[in-house]
């Protein structure tokens, strides 16, 4: 596998990770409610322990996202003072 490549897969898991955020963000903020009642259905839980749960879960998705898409496509992308150094002199 080449740089090139590692980088696209690199930059769609990077996409589609944030998608996934996005839409778990999204449904905790705008449909709370629903999905509390659709989990207090299989667990005993409280309003207060739902939300910890669950800005908990989102900040570590968030981490690993940023650790294990964001770091590595950092490191394989090459700055241009790097690529004007590896430039062959004509």
């Amino acid at each position: 596998m080449d740089l090139n490549l590692a980088r696209h897969v690199l930059l769609w898991c990077l996409v589609f990770n944030y998608g996934v955020l996005l839409a778990w963000a999204g449904m905790f903020v705008f449909a709370h409610d629903r999905m509390w009642r659709l989990h207090r259905r299989w667990f005993r839980i409280s309003p207060e322990a739902f939300d910890l749960l669950n800005w908990a879960g989102l900040a570590v998705y968030k981490s690993g996202v940023l650790l294990f898409n964001v770091a590595p496509l950092v490191a394989l992308t090459p700055s241009r003072s790097a690529v004007r150094r590896l430039r062959p002199c004509a």
